[in-house]
């Protein structure tokens, strides 16, 4: 076996230099031959002396020198194995499919398998599985952490390939094993992981807390009580955010700041934030409980851009109604609480100074171009005639965006399509709407605050002046260069509120009965004939537009159902479903009906006639969409349920369109039902 090994690299240069010598003292032979021949004679005598000498040497000594050298990487081998099986680091060996060949005493000890355990790796780590192996092409070292009692180990996987490894020897020469094997390390990182998560729990986290009707409910206390209810809820805060070591500052008579670990908003989340329903319990007499909004940010660049992420988050708390608490951790934003329905404001001063706002705004353009959300329906049709009553009165050119014209709307709009006072050019497309749109015009959005939404969201970017107008609850997504925005989630209606700011627009302003009678049918179809979210300004909005020449018979005619849609209304009221004892499902078919979802909003609001149903589900596919109609009374807040569809609205009116089957969509409805029941969130 010794004469088929062959030496290489410096271990072959060391054996043959005596063979090297003999050409240096060849060479000198020679010379000396020059000098003197008796010299030269004896030179090479002892030259051939030397080479007979070396020659048997090696050839006598190389078998033993060859034995040595395999002895030594014998020896050598069994000392590195017993490097790695003493080694302190629990390592192990294993083939390309995961199975254990070999691991040392560390890594026994810790797993409790003897050191040449035979099964895969999974069955001591079942995270390991086949996917998280090295692959065949991977240089870098695959990782992940799993977790052995108590202790936290970063696992790192490196595939070795055999043949490299023999082929690399600097002994033998062409010996070649095209074996990869998988060498495994663990690194106990506990100790880092919880120095990493004590950074985490110890990072500040910055609030803003705003009281939602702090006037509103001292209105209703006597003069003598109104110190003590301020001082009871100032006694209320400060003491609940203490317990979580937190920092209570008041800003204003309404307005807190507050400063806590993050650590501490881990645990108030577990309580889902219980301070919102312990500031109502605080009553010495006032008729009127007193509700909170939290606005939180955190994991920012730094505490400047903290701050600007709780400021975000009120304003959205307070956007969507108030009473619950919004937290803005980067770009992800969730939501708690806003299970009250939010106490209508008495005063119209704010709808007083929007309308002087728009007026000046309008004034100072040649165009107004008005949009509502994709399928108008009644209401925004109605809000959208309502500032088009606004920019004729200053004289301006308005044009109204409506695509695809619904049943519902369609007897509205002939009004005006086929009336000499109104342009032929009143009503127009998404296409025409872009030709029109530059800087010198004002783009007014009503009965949506989403861009998406928006029947052409291309114009919102076409001119730098935007207004928007709704009563919708913000979401996470919202129209954010408007130069003015009046969002109002008390209102029943967009209707109602451009009824509002028309009273307070101009004092030249008259609306046409038939533009009354638009904002009084957005009104009725909204509140669902005065029966949900009417409140007192709803009813003074509606004594303003019959004033103004609304006539109710005539709303009622132009609002009646042909046959097609009553009997689909119908067939979902039919087929629905009670889930959870509350819950009803049904679908409304879409068939023969030019305003599917029209009517699935309809069967929505009946399918609440319905004893003991705290909410209505009625989901509706149209254009390859299934579009999703959801109601409640006071119990549900239906708007959380749809926005983690992708939706909303409010707490009792909502909706979303989502791109799967109805199955699917039923599925995923349920899903988040389940899920609000374990939450206690549906009471």
């Amino acid at each position: 076996m010794n004469n088929k090994l062959k030496l290489r690299g410096h271990m072959k240069a060391f054996m043959s230099w005596p063979l090297i010598l003999t050409g240096l003292l060849v060479v000198t032979n020679i010379l000396v031959y020059f000098t003197s021949i008796k010299a030269g004679i004896i030179l090479s005598v002892a030259l051939i002396i030397y080479v007979g000498m070396a020659l048997l040497v090696l050839r006598c000594h190389r078998p033993f020198i060859i034995n040595d050298l395999i002895a030594f990487a014998n020896r050598y081998d069994v000392l590195e194995k017993r490097i790695l099986e003493e080694l302190a680091l629990p390592y192990a060996i294993m083939d390309t499919n995961g199975r254990m060949i070999w691991s040392n005493k560390v890594f026994s000890e810790l797993t409790g398998k003897d050191q040449f355990y035979k099964k895969n790796i999974s069955s001591i780590f079942p995270d390991i599985t086949a996917d998280k192996l090295p692959a065949l092409d991977q240089k870098d070292p695959s990782e992940m952490n799993t977790q052995v009692g108590e202790r936290i180990y970063r696992i790192s996987m490196q595939r070795v390939s055999l043949g490299e490894v023999v082929s690399n020897s600097e002994i033998f020469e062409t010996v070649t094993r095209d074996v990869d094997l998988i060498a495994l390390y663990m690194y106990d990182d506990t100790q880092l992981k919880e120095y990493i998560q004590k950074n985490e729990d110890n990072k500040l986290v910055v609030a803003l807390a705003y009281l939602d009707n702090y006037e509103e409910a001292l209105e209703s206390v006597e003069d003598v009580r109104r110190s003590l209810l301020i001082a009871l809820i100032d006694r209320k805060i400060t003491k609940y955010f203490s317990n979580f070591d937190g920092l209570v500052k008041k800003l204003e008579k309404d307005k807190y700041f507050l400063i806590m670990r993050q650590s501490s908003l881990e645990a108030l989340k577990e309580q889902r934030f219980h301070i919102l329903d312990e500031v109502k319990t605080v009553n010495i007499g006032n008729e009127m409980a007193i509700t909170l909004s939290i606005g939180i940010g955190l994991n920012a660049a730094n505490y400047i851009q903290d701050y600007e992420y709780s400021r975000i988050a009120i304003e959205m708390a307070l956007g969507r109604g108030g009473d619950q608490v919004v937290i803005k951790n980067g770009n992800n934003i969730t939501y708690y609480g806003g299970k009250t329905q939010q106490m209508e404001k008495t005063t119209r001063v704010k709808a007083r100074v929007k309308a002087q706002a728009l007026k000046e705004f309008m004034s100072t353009k040649d165009r107004v171009v008005v949009m509502g959300h994709k399928i108008t329906d009644v209401d925004a049709l109605g809000a959208a005639i309502g500032i088009y009553r606004a920019g004729k009165t200053l004289g301006k050119t308005v044009n109204i965006v409506v695509n695809d014209p619904t049943t519902s709307i369609r007897p509205l709009m002939m009004g005006y399509m086929n009336n000499s006072e109104y342009e032929p050019s009143m009503f127009i497309t998404s296409d025409q709407a872009r030709d029109l749109v530059d800087n010198n015009t004002v783009v007014v959005v009503v009965d949506t605050n989403k861009p998406s939404y928006t029947e052409c969201q291309d114009l919102l970017y076409m001119t730098k002046t935007v207004v928007v107008l709704d009563h919708h609850r913000r979401g996470s997504e919202v129209i954010e260069n408007a130069v003015l925005s009046y969002v109002e989630p008390y209102a029943s209606s967009a209707c109602e509120m451009v009824a509002e700011i028309l009273q307070y627009f101009s004092d030249d302003l008259r609306i046409r009965s038939m533009e009354a009678d638009c904002l009084y049918a957005g009104i009725m179809i909204d509140t669902n004939n005065f029966t949900t979210r009417a409140g007192v300004r709803t009813f003074e909005a509606a004594a303003f537009l019959r004033r103004s020449g609304a006539d109710v018979t005539r709303v009622r005619k132009m609002l009646r159902d042909n046959l097609e849609s009553y009997q689909a209304r119908a067939e979902a009221v039919r087929t629905a479903h009670i889930y959870r004892d509350c819950f009803a499902i049904a679908r409304c078919p879409s068939e023969g009906v030019d305003s599917p979802t029209v009517v699935g909003a309809q069967a929505a609001n009946e399918l609440l006639n319905i004893a003991g149903v705290k909410a209505s589900f009625v989901l509706t596919q149209y254009n390859n969409e299934v579009y999703i109609s959801a109601r409640a009374i006071d119990e549900v807040n239906v708007q959380v349920m749809m926005e983690k569809m992708g939706g909303g609205g409010h707490m009792n009116i909502a909706g979303a369109q989502v791109k799967a089957s109805p199955d699917e969509v039923e599925k995923m409805l349920k899903d988040i039902i389940d899920k609000e029941y374990q939450e206690e969130s549906v009471k």
